[in-house]
């Protein structure tokens, strides 16, 4: 019904699938694919989207959730957009096969080193709802940001 996978090109690249670390946790922790530095903030410069090597499935009426970690703030990660949202139909799509990514901004005044392996954020499902008469016909036809179309 819902899960992880590991996304084309990173099979051989050790990725663990996510797992939540107590019996209560809502959230399954989320590893770094990869090395990567994120500079400091600056005016101009874009957030830095850290791979997962991960997408994830689930049903129809359900999304996930990327969060960050609550020692994110703490170690200078903030999110670029507060939360990520990705719907059901952007598992496996064309354009990325459904990789997901966190968009993470360095608040600190020094650059900031992700290991891969480092916990980098966490990902809850949820179901959603409608309202009468939703009428939603459109198909996804791509990755990131492709329902911006």
């Amino acid at each position: 019904m819902r899960g992880f996978e590991i996304v084309k090109g990173y099979e051989d690249k050790g990725i663990n699938i996510p797992i939540r670390k107590t019996e209560k946790a809502a959230a399954y922790d989320i590893e770094a694919a990869v090395d990567i530095k994120i500079p400091p903030f600056q005016l101009g410069v874009k957030p830095t989207l850290i791979p997962t090597g991960l997408k994830a499935y689930c049903a129809d009426d359900e999304f996930f959730i990327l969060c960050n970690r609550s020692s994110g703030p703490k170690k200078g990660l903030i999110m670029a957009n507060s939360i990520g949202i990705i719907d059901a139909d952007y598992y496996g799509n064309e354009t990325n096969d459904g990789h997901f990514y966190f968009q993470y901004i360095n608040c600190l005044d020094h650059e900031l080193e992700i290991k891969k392996g480092d916990v980098i954020g966490q990902v809850i499902f949820m179901k959603y709802l409608t309202v009468d008469n939703d009428n939603a016909q459109g198909k996804r036809t791509g990755g990131f940001g492709s329902t911006d179309k």
